[in-house]
C-alpha cells in the first residue's frame, strides 16, 4: 500500500506532462516512419523491419531515463520529500515507486512502435510479443538509470546527461544505426560489453523467432538492470540518510 499510493502520486506527475509524454512516445515513431522511407529508396539491410524494429524499442526507452531522472531529481528538493523522509518508507519503497509508473509508458512505445511497424508491413505474428516481453528489462535497466541520475544529480544535470549524453551514446553503441562489427576493434568490443547492443540482439531474435538465441543476451541486460537497480537503491538510501 506504502508503494501503490506513491506510485500513483508519480503516475499522476508523470501525465500531467504531456509534452515530455508526447515526445518521448512519438520521436520514435517519427524515426521508424522516416527510416523506412529511407529503405524503400536505398534498401539498407540495417533498416528492414525486422533489424530496425527492436533496436527503435530499445532507443525510445532512453526516454525513460530522463523523464524518471528528471522527476525524482525535482522531487528531491521539494518539501514532498521531506514529509516522506518521516514516514516510515524505506529506500526501496521509495525507487520501486518510482519505476512502477513507467513500465506502463515504455510497453505502450513498444506497442506503438510495433503497430506503426505492421501499418509499414511488417508481418503479424505471434514473435512481436516476444519481442515486447523480451524488452522489457530494457525498460527496467533505462528506469533505473534515470533513477540514479536523478538521486546523484540536479534536473539540470540530468537532463545533460540522461537527455544528451545517454540518448547518444546507448543509440551509437545499440547497433541501432549501423553495424558495430564494420567498425570492429575497440569499438566493437566496448560495444558488445555494455548492455544496449544485446537488448537489441535479444529483441531482433525474439522478432525471428529464434528464441533459443536470446540468451545469454538477454542474460547481459538484466545482470545490468539488476546492479544499476541495486545500486541506485543504495546511493538513495545514503542520500536520505543525510537529508534526515
Amino acid at each position: 500500500m506504502k508503494i501503490a499510493a506513491l506510485s500513483l502520486r508519480n503516475w499522476k506527475e508523470i501525465v500531467r506532462d504531456k509534452l515530455n509524454i508526447s515526445f518521448g512516445l512519438g520521436f520514435p515513431l517519427v524515426l521508424i516512419l522516416l527510416l523506412s522511407f529511407i529503405q524503400k529508396n536505398i534498401p539498407v539491410s540495417m533498416f528492414e523491419l525486422s533489424q530496425m524494429t527492436p533496436g527503435i524499442i530499445i532507443f525510445g526507452f532512453t526516454f525513460l531515463s530522463l523523464f524518471s531522472g528528471m522527476l525524482i531529481a525535482k522531487d528531491r528538493t521539494s518539501s514532498l520529500f521531506m514529509r516522506l523522509f518521516t514516514s516510515p518508507l524505506k529506500p526501496s519503497h521509495f525507487v520501486l515507486s518510482y519505476y512502477i509508473p513507467f513500465l506502463p509508458i515504455a510497453l505502450l512505445q513498444a506497442v506503438f512502435i510495433y503497430f506503426v511497424a505492421l501499418l509499414l508491413g511488417l508481418n503479424l505474428n505471434i514473435n512481436i510479443l516476444g519481442s515486447i516481453l523480451v524488452s522489457l528489462p530494457a525498460a527496467i535497466m533505462f528506469i533505473s538509470l534515470g533513477v540514479l541520475c536523478g538521486t546523484i544529480f540536479n534536473d539540470k544535470q540530468v537532463g545533460g546527461i540522461c537527455g544528451a549524453f545517454l540518448t547518444n551514446f546507448s543509440a551509437w553503441l545499440s547497433d541501432t544505426w549501423f553495424d558495430i562489427d564494420l567498425v570492429g576493434g575497440a569499438f566493437a568490443g566496448v560495444a558488445k560489453a555494455l548492455p544496449f547492443y544485446h537488448a537489441v540482439e535479444a529483441g531482433r531474435f525474439a522478432l525471428a523467432g529464434e528464441y533459443s538465441k536470446i540468451f545469454p543476451d538477454l542474460w547481459w541486460v538484466m545482470g545490468y538492470a539488476i546492479a544499476i537497480s541495486a545500486l541506485a537503491i543504495w546511493i538513495f538510501g545514503k542520500k536520505m540518510n543525510y537529508d534526515k
